[in-house]
């Protein structure tokens, strides 16, 4: 069941899976992204690993607060992820984010370190210049004209993963196409949203100095075949956070096939347990 939750003078929109007695492991989704993003099936695997699962919807994004004109940072938005478990009365969350989510969970794990208790960067990068390279020709995806329909956005975001997805493993087309008509239907005026995050994204430069303060136990999971996000850019971030890991998953791109969710659960598990001990 979806909640709304007040969190840093926004309101966030967010769904939990699992077990309330049991730890906070928090989800970022990226970039005009929503909390549906995250397959259903892979929040219940993580909360069946001992896990009470949180996703929600960023700001700017599906049911949570839109900020026409407004301009914001990676450090707003991590404050935003604070104010949330504020308000879940939670001391203290296991962080995984995925893309722009994967900044956000960084720079939350940097300034607020006392709040969190692990740290999984997937499918990310640091800012730096020349890490975690993007084509022109993908982001003219992102930014194109937006959908009229339901069924045109549907379309659409097949397409995007056909170019963006894991060459290496199966496509879940049922599952993009439930997803995409489900975030249309919550979110239809999206292009708006999805400009202003990626202005905070482009304003962050290079945190890699900032990166050295994060002291939670991380991990960092990328792709070897991701061309929105190269794999240069989870190698720079494993390199700038003191004692991480890095797990390189061959043939997966920029999405999370089912294929690729026992490495990558089992990874944020194992990382918690660093922190648990």
């Amino acid at each position: 069941m979806e909640r709304i939750a007040p969190a840093n003078d926004v309101e966030l929109c967010y769904e939990a899976f699992g077990d309330e007695r049991q730890p906070v492991l928090l989800l970022i989704m990226g970039l005009g992204f929503q909390l549906v993003h995250w397959p259903d099936e892979f929040c219940r695997r993580l909360a069946e690993r001992g896990f009470h699962v949180v996703r929600f919807d960023n700001r700017d994004a599906g049911r949570s607060t839109h900020l026409p004109g407004a301009e914001y940072t990676l450090a707003d938005m991590a404050a935003d992820t604070v104010g949330l478990l504020d308000a879940l009365a939670v001391e203290r969350a296991h962080v995984v984010g995925a893309s722009m989510g994967g900044m956000i969970a960084q720079v939350m794990a940097a300034l607020h370190p006392s709040r969190v208790l692990s740290l999984a960067s997937l499918m990310s990068t640091t800012g730096r210049r020349g890490k975690g390279r993007t084509s022109a020709r993908l982001l003219r995806h992102l930014f194109s004209r937006p959908a009229r329909t339901e069924q045109q956005a549907i379309e659409r975001r097949v397409r995007l993963f056909e170019t963006i997805g894991s060459p290496g493993f199966e496509q879940d087309v049922d599952e993009i196409r439930r997803a995409t008509a489900l975030s249309f239907r919550r979110d239809p005026d999206h292009r708006g949203g999805r400009r202003r995050q990626y202005r905070a994204v482009r304003a962050a430069g290079d945190r890699t100095d900032q990166l050295a303060l994060v002291t939670a136990p991380t991990v960092v999971i990328h792709g070897t075949a991701d061309r929105m996000c190269h794999h240069s850019g989870g190698e720079a971030t494993a390199a700038a956070i003191s004692g991480a890991r890095l797990v390189l998953v061959p043939d997966m791109g920029h999405d999370l096939p089912p294929g690729t969710w026992p490495t990558i659960i089992d990874a944020i598990v194992e990382n918690a347990h660093r922190a648990r001990s």
